[in-house]
């Protein structure tokens, strides 16, 4: 497996501490890696890519739940179809994550207090109770018990590689350096986002990364 060094990362960051924050997640990232078989540069090129967008660059480690009420009734229209309505839920994230993924996830109810116990963590945002649990007895860690365990470096990683392996984008990631890579790229995203959500700056994440590590079929002609 290649071992991705500090001044690799470094150099795939535009913060201006990139120095610091490369040294800080570079042991996390290679041994979640190793952990999940994302063993190639291919691999790790997408995989990077797509942790680095999902998390600011490594910055941003639990989902963002606090919405102006307009905000709220565009993304959840439905439950909360009035202002008065979304107004009790708006700049509370914990009260908002607790109605949202109430009986979603395998989380309880809104008064159990797993929508924000469970709610997104990490590299790529695990969420929910069933997530958490099945992560837990894969990688052998009680982010069940003591979730904010992905809020740190090494839960964080691990847990990112984790959902990168069991939702098969190493054999996607794969697929990259083929004919029609692009499409195997855009697909990954798909199954991280749900959608195609900042598929272009993934892109120009993914090209730096190619770049960087060496996978130069990956972006011929493709970004």
């Amino acid at each position: 497996m290649h071992e991705l060094s500090t001044t690799e990362l470094a150099a795939m960051l535009t913060t201006s501490d990139a120095d610091t924050r490369a040294q800080l997640w570079t042991a996390p990232l290679n041994d979640s890696m190793r952990a999940c078989s994302i063993d190639s540069v291919t691999r790790q090129a997408a995989f990077l890519a797509q942790v680095l967008l999902e998390s600011s660059e490594l910055r941003q480690l639990q989902e963002f739940l606090s919405y102006s009420p307009q905000r709220l009734r565009q993304v959840w229209p439905q439950r909360f179809p009035t202002d008065q309505v979304a107004e009790q839920y708006a700049h509370n994230p914990q009260k908002l994550a607790n109605k949202v993924y109430a009986q979603r996830m395998g989380n309880g109810d809104e008064a159990s207090g797993d929508g924000w116990a469970y709610r997104g963590r990490g590299l790529i945002q695990l969420t929910g109770r069933d997530n958490y649990a099945h992560f837990s007895a894969a990688m052998g860690c009680d982010a069940l018990t003591h979730p904010d365990l992905l809020q740190e470096p090494t839960g964080a990683a691990l847990s990112a590689a984790w959902f990168w392996r069991t939702h098969g984008l190493n054999e996607l990631a794969d697929g990259t350096v083929q004919a029609g890579g692009d499409a195997h790229f855009s697909e990954i995203t798909r199954r991280i986002n749900g959608g195609l959500n900042g598929l272009a700056q993934r892109r120009l994440y993914w090209e730096r990364a190619c770049k960087i590590l060496g996978v130069g079929g990956a972006i011929s002609g493709k970004i």
